[in-house]
């Protein structure tokens, strides 16, 4: 894994198969950002086999592809609808685009999972529960620092057995590396990533909603800035917000481009979780001045306090079950409201920010 640029996240982890082989086929669509290589792997590690790649780079898509042993490059997106072996189609297209692969996809009677922001736009949200609803295909969303993080899963184990007791809070922190010289043209334009809560803020909303039991959340109040990029006058490198979760359950998040280059990784990704009867920190990937690795948990509750290093001993449960849940159609991975939920807070919340600088 890429610890130092989150552009190309891709965690790694043990083979843990949930079906046989060849019962799950899957195929890997529009390469524009670096988690499409995350999500294969999650895929694949539990069991899935990606048969088809596809870009309109075919340079890209040959280097993605042999990658896979067995994936093979087609020629067009058609091809890959149009193959009735294919169960889902990964895509993590630029973020605006995201939205209309997902239509096509579904209306080809196949179930899609994308990149985090799944939207740019409140209209795509509603565009695409209109076609889960037509169609009954799923919008699955990759919201990688939950979903691929062993110390963000071992702490939803905790508040499920009790360890915190009723969850009051949610803080999370996700900085992320500039790298600006590695980032394609795209990203500095707000019609095509959504603005900064909306992206990357993206993850922080579908925490407080996992973490807190929330189904619905009323916003409460959102900035956004760009402090230190004026080449870019479209960008935005700093925000944050406040929610309220329907069950009383408050959140707070701030995310920013600000890493510095000293930082052995991307970023200090953090989220501070408070119980009635205790609270979590997560350092999911790095304790800083102490150890290069992540997945630390910090648990402090009645029975005292407690340092668990996570790293290769939780997995990543969500690819499994989100196989199983498109061969058996159930929704154990995450429920299609939960995932649209999460977008559209963090639509919301962007479309409302106060405007900084």
């Amino acid at each position: 894994m890429d610890k130092i640029s989150g552009m190309h996240f891709a965690p790694v982890g043990t083979f843990n198969a949930v079906c046989e082989p060849g019962e799950f086929i899957f195929a890997a669509a529009a390469l524009d950002h670096g988690h499409i290589g995350g999500m294969c792997n999650g895929l694949q590690e539990a069991g899935g086999q990606l048969k088809w790649v596809f870009d309109p780079d075919s340079v890209k898509a040959s280097e993605f592809a042999n990658k896979f042993p067995g994936a093979r490059v087609a020629t067009s997106l058609d091809e890959i609808l149009l193959d009735p072996s294919v169960i889902l189609v990964a895509g993590a297209a630029i973020p605006s685009e995201r939205c209309a692969l997902g239509l096509r996809v579904m209306a080809a009677g196949k179930d899609y999972f994308t990149d985090k922001a799944p939207f740019t736009t409140l209209e795509q949200l509603e565009s695409a529960r209109a076609m889960v609803k037509e169609t009954g295909r799923k919008y699955a969303v990759y919201y990688c620092e939950r979903l691929h993080s062993e110390s963000a899963i071992y702490a939803g184990q905790l508040i499920e057995q009790g360890a915190i007791g009723r969850v009051l809070q949610v803080i999370g922190l996700g900085p992320h590396r500039m790298s600006a010289n590695q980032r394609p043209d795209w990203f500095f334009k707000m019609e095509s990533v959504g603005g900064i809560l909306c992206d990357i803020g993206s993850h922080q909303v579908e925490q407080f909603l996992y973490y807190t039991g929330a189904r619905h959340s009323i916003f409460s109040h959102s900035k956004v800035a760009n402090y230190h990029h004026a080449q870019y006058p479209d960008f935005e490198d700093f925000g944050d917000a406040t929610f309220i979760g329907d069950n009383g359950a408050t959140g707070y998040f701030r995310v920013d481009w600000f890493t510095p280059d000293g930082l052995s990784t991307w970023g200090d990704g953090r989220t501070t979780i408070l119980g009635t009867d205790g609270y979590i920190e997560l350092r999911k990937y790095v304790d800083i001045g102490r150890e290069a690795t992540g997945e630390h948990v910090y648990l402090v509750n009645g029975a005292g306090e407690q340092h668990i290093q996570v790293q290769g001993k939780v997995g990543f449960p969500y690819f499994g079950q989100l196989i199983l849940d498109c061969l058996h159609r159930t929704e154990n991975a995450m429920t299609q409201e939960h995932a649209f939920m999460a977008a559209e807070l963090s639509l919301i919340a962007q479309r409302d920010a106060i405007r900084i600088i």
